[in-house]
């Protein structure tokens, strides 16, 4: 008894901090590249492109992971938005302002930076919305490894600051990333959304009820060109709140650490080829520097405007150098960057050159992100 407790609380204290998330989502990466670079390579690269499904829908196990699970991730990323706007940070307008103003700075910078970058190649600007983006689990659980030297203002405010940047890609993917549209199909999607809505204003509690339309809605989403993952955004603004409370603590475990890091293995099997003319181009760099310096100068300048022209100050307890090092911890792009990059790009070659990139300015800014924060004088 004693030693299974010596051996479970370890886990237990790593899951309750946000630690555990991180962590597995950096061995499911380092796992993937070690076996895409291996002698069992190619065995381990088929798995991914096996076709499973049915007759009306049969995809590879990438498309199902990417296409499939991941609007199981995105709908509750929609549940933690409609939290925040109902009774969280983004609630009261007075404490929303700071982290939606450090958020628009952190998307339009990076863009810059890509943008400066990449403006004389067709084949890479696609690409341009893939340094604005934040891993939410990633970067809150490296921030949580800073222990009291990470304020608990500091946290509040890089969770709605990512949970902003979530619904900043959203809109990104469905604006920018949508192939040719079919209105039929669009339309039977707003049949499913009427159909969510008509239960809300039921009062309707019974789960499997909201379940059966949501799935018929990611269908539909699916086959009418615009990302199957916004079906999960869209379906959990209509998941009445006491549910939606129970919802969100019952995904956050499976995932966190099944989803996500099934997303770093298939998304991560890069065959590291180094070509020097390729690594050291201006998509690499696009990349890299949009995460590492776009994102941190972004947030610190539309933050320092926003407190300038009095309308939001800083967390309690905080000061400029704090915002830095969240800024920089900000620049985590990881998931949702690669997962905006398989968008981008249908090119292998191209695609895991950005992979590779994002790999890169998120280790980065990781990295850089800690020493800085731990180099401040801690909580007494």
């Amino acid at each position: 008894m004693r030693v299974g407790k010596l051996i479970s609380d370890p886990f237990k204290d790593l899951a309750e901090s946000g630690k555990l998330s991180g962590m597995l989502l950096i061995l499911a990466t380092v796992v993937s590249l070690a076996l895409s670079n291996s002698s069992r390579a190619a065995s381990y690269l088929s798995i991914w492109h096996i076709e499973i499904g049915f007759d009306f829908l049969h995809e590879s196990v990438l498309h199902w992971i990417n296409d499939g699970l991941m609007a199981v991730f995105f709908f509750l990323i929609g549940l933690e938005i409609k939290r925040e706007l109902q009774v969280g940070e983004l609630a009261v307008k007075e404490k929303a302002i700071l982290p939606v103003m450090a958020a628009l700075g952190g998307m339009i910078f990076p863009a810059l930076i890509f943008f400066l970058f990449n403006s004389g190649s067709k084949e890479h600007l696609n690409g341009w919305a893939i340094p604005t983006a934040t891993d939410i689990a990633f970067s809150l659980g490296i921030l949580s490894l800073l222990g009291k030297r990470a304020p608990l203002s500091l946290k509040i405010f890089l969770t709605a600051l990512a949970i902003i940047d979530d619904l900043g890609a959203i809109v990104i993917i469905a604006t920018f990333y949508t192939s040719t549209l079919h209105l039929e199909m669009l339309m039977y999607a707003f049949i499913f959304i009427m159909l969510l809505f008509l239960l809300n204003r039921l009062k309707v509690r019974l789960l499997l009820l909201y379940i059966i339309p949501a799935l018929g809605l990611w269908y539909c989403i699916l086959r009418s060109g615009v990302h199957p993952t916004i079906a999960g955004v869209v379906a959990a603004m209509f998941i009445p709140r006491g549910m939606a409370h129970h919802l969100e603590i019952s995904l956050h475990r499976p995932v966190n650490y099944w989803i996500l890091p099934l997303f770093a293995l298939a998304n991560t099997a890069i065959p590291l080829q180094f070509d020097p003319s390729r690594i050291f181009s201006g998509l690499t760099a696009g990349i890299i520097l949009g995460l590492l310096a776009g994102k941190p100068l972004g947030i610190m300048l539309f933050s320092w405007i926003g407190v300038k022209m009095k309308i939001s100050s800083l967390p309690k307890g905080t000061d400029w150098k704090h915002l830095a090092g969240t800024g920089l911890l900000a620049g985590i792009g990881f998931t949702m960057s690669i997962f905006i990059a398989g968008l981008s790009y249908k090119e292998p070659a191209v695609l895991d050159l950005s992979k590779l990139a994002i790999l890169a300015g998120s280790t980065l800014s990781a990295l850089l992100g800690m020493v800085v924060l731990y180099l401040l004088p801690g909580k007494k």
